[in-house]
């Protein structure tokens, strides 16, 4: 019913649902974002600026693994760098920044929920139904990316980009702007990289991508995937492959998911084939019996036909001959000629 509403609905009207789902979605982002504004101390001291300092989970647990295998390599962010602001305003602004991308992460399956909501009266039921528990699944793995990106990928950054030297005599004195958009840039592109399988899923179903498809081009994938984690990440080998794995079970788990879907579309059209078949094989056998039923109602049409042209048939009188009965006849007729006859 609702998609016979929608369908009727015109182009303006459609604009505005669009534009109220906006302004909702909107709300909820600017609503979380002033909640992350209030609690400046949280957002900054136990979030955003944590990757850097030695008690980090991520930190420490490198450190004792370090210990374990004997790296001291993998050891990272031991001696916390300070950050400086070389602008007045520059942590007003950053404090703005931070507390709007908080908001938006937070805020993230309750916008894409608002924009489910906008898309799901134009779907057919059998569509529904195929995209049913997509607000959830995206939303997880979405949260999973920023985790992902925050306890992974963030620190490795950190303890390259902030302990990298050219040379002795320069020294490095990062700035509040350059930490903040290298955290919150990992963070969003981790959280979106993480949707491969949805994308996958949604391809498969349009029938864009097959397995067989996704199986030839592996190798390539693979080169797209190593240079995606190298952009993310810094130039660290170490960092690019911690990115890189997880980015390969993503694109197996797309795999594996294209072909499930490819299998349920190949049930689907097999069960919609044998009506189809039962059918056309009930009408080929019907159709010899209906041609031979026509024929034998032609043959007995053909049959009262001729009998109805043929003269009546005039049954004789009982114990009669029909030839004596016509010369009687004649001979009564001459009688009475003879008697009609004047005299001579």
């Amino acid at each position: 019913m609702s998609k016979t509403i929608e369908g009727e609905m015109s182009f303006l009207e459609h604009l505005e649902v669009m534009r109220w789902h906006l302004l909702r979605s909107i709300a909820a982002i600017v609503i979380l974002a002033l909640v992350a504004f209030v609690f400046k101390e949280i957002v900054f001291d136990k979030i955003i600026l944590a990757p850097k300092e030695p008690p980090f989970p991520t930190n420490r647990w490198l450190c004792q693994l370090g210990e374990i295998l004997g790296l001291e390599r993998i050891c990272i962010n031991q001696n916390p760098f300070t950050l400086q602001t070389v602008k007045m305003a520059e942590q007003f602004s950053m404090h703005i920044i931070v507390s709007l991308v908080a908001g938006l992460v937070i805020a993230f399956p309750y916008v894409f929920w608002e924009f489910w909501r906008f898309i799901i009266p134009a779907l057919y039921d059998k569509e529904k139904n195929t995209a049913r528990g997509a607000v959830f699944f995206t939303s997880l793995l979405f949260i999973l990316g920023v985790l992902f990106g925050y306890y992974i990928i963030s620190p490795l950054s950190v303890n390259f980009l902030g302990n990298y030297k050219v040379s002795e005599s320069v020294i490095s004195a990062p700035t509040l702007r350059s930490y903040v958009q290298t955290i919150t840039s990992v963070v969003l592109a981790a959280g979106l990289v993480f949707q491969l399988p949805i994308l996958v899923y949604f391809l498969s179903k349009v029938g864009l991508v097959t397995p067989d498809f996704l199986k030839k081009y592996r190798r390539h994938s693979l080169i797209v995937i190593v240079t995606l984690s190298a952009i993310i990440t810094p130039p660290d080998v170490f960092s690019q492959i911690l990115v890189a794995l997880p980015l390969m079970v993503l694109y197996e788990i797309g795999i594996a998911i294209s072909r499930r879907i490819m299998k349920q579309q190949e049930a689907e059209q097999e069960a919609y084939d044998k009506p189809v078949k039962a059918k056309k094989k009930k009408v080929a056998t019907e159709e010899p019996e209906a041609e031979k039923k026509e024929e034998r109602d032609e043959e007995s049409s053909k049959n009262q036909e001729e009998v109805s042209t043929k003269k009546p048939w005039k049954r004789p009188a009982s114990g009669i001959d029909s030839k004596e009965e016509d010369d009687r006849d004649e001979d009564d007729s001459e009688t009475e000629n003879d008697e009609t006859k004047p005299s001579e």
